[in-house]
């Protein structure tokens, strides 16, 4: 099993052959190179630890799909910490995002079709969808502006949320469509780092991903919410049964 968590540890070690080759080609900051290997290995780390607390016996394909994503996404993060300082190759930035983009569909195929779904694989996946959006979006700001990092906030206010109201912890059922608006923020994030579109085209878009993204987890929340209200009124039902129950028995 000691294998197996090793195993999660050579994307790290790929991904940093990965960012020398980019480095060839669009040369890394400091700053670029540290955002990089940290996103490394962060995803690394966090998925040797969901194996470890699964007790799980192999890695699967679909999880090993998920971890090259991972990998991608670290590369985005070293160009687009590097962007800050001097410019980098868009093409070359698009390019490796539009790769983690496509393979998002890549790995649930494989899950369902290889018997290797499972929960670990489903949060990790969402994780790297997550911080890829939140990437994207820092590098998008500076086209359509700074209130663009709200698409890539959302994840983590609602996961900081779920710390202050334990309600909002509860696991939420499976639902296709936060794959769909995850993947359609990711698109139109990659095409407005692309600088193709016209501003207001961009901005339009970005604002249209925004409006998915608060649909999608506002349903989450009142889903959450309806949970919690039901569970109460249940313990109370219960509560109140055991209160009632001796004084209906004794006799008249």
């Amino acid at each position: 099993m000691r294998k197996v968590h090793r195993r999660a540890w050579w994307w790290a070690v790929v991904g940093g052959l990965v960012l020398l080759a980019v480095h060839a080609v669009a040369p890394l900051t400091i700053a670029g190179w540290a955002a990089g290997a940290t996103s490394l290995a962060a995803s690394s780390a966090l998925l040797s630890l969901g194996l470890r607390r699964r007790l799980a016996a192999r890695l699967g394909a679909a999880n090993a799909v998920t971890a090259t994503r991972s990998m991608l996404v670290g590369v985005v993060t070293a160009m687009v910490a590097t962007s800050f300082s001097v410019p980098t190759s868009v093409p070359l930035l698009v390019a490796i995002a539009a790769c983690a983009l496509a393979l998002d569909a890549v790995d649930g195929f494989v899950a369902r079709h290889t018997g290797t779904a499972s929960e670990l694989g489903a949060r990790f996946d969402m994780e790297v969808d997550a911080f890829l959006i939140l990437v994207l979006c820092a590098y998008d700001a500076r086209i359509v502006g700074w209130w663009v990092l709200s698409l890539g906030l959302l994840r983590y206010a609602f996961v900081a949320a779920a710390w202050l109201l334990p309600w909002m912890a509860v696991p939420l059922p499976p639902r296709y469509w936060r794959k769909v608006v995850a993947a359609a923020t990711g698109i139109v994030l990659t095409a407005i780092a692309a600088e193709l579109l016209p501003v207001i085209v961009a901005v339009v878009l970005a604002a249209a991903a925004l409006a998915l993204l608060l649909e999608s987890f506002g349903r989450d929340v009142v889903w959450l919410a309806r949970m919690n209200r039901t569970t109460s009124d249940l313990v109370s039902s219960s509560r109140a049964v055991r209160r009632s129950g001796p004084e209906e028995s004794r006799p008249t």
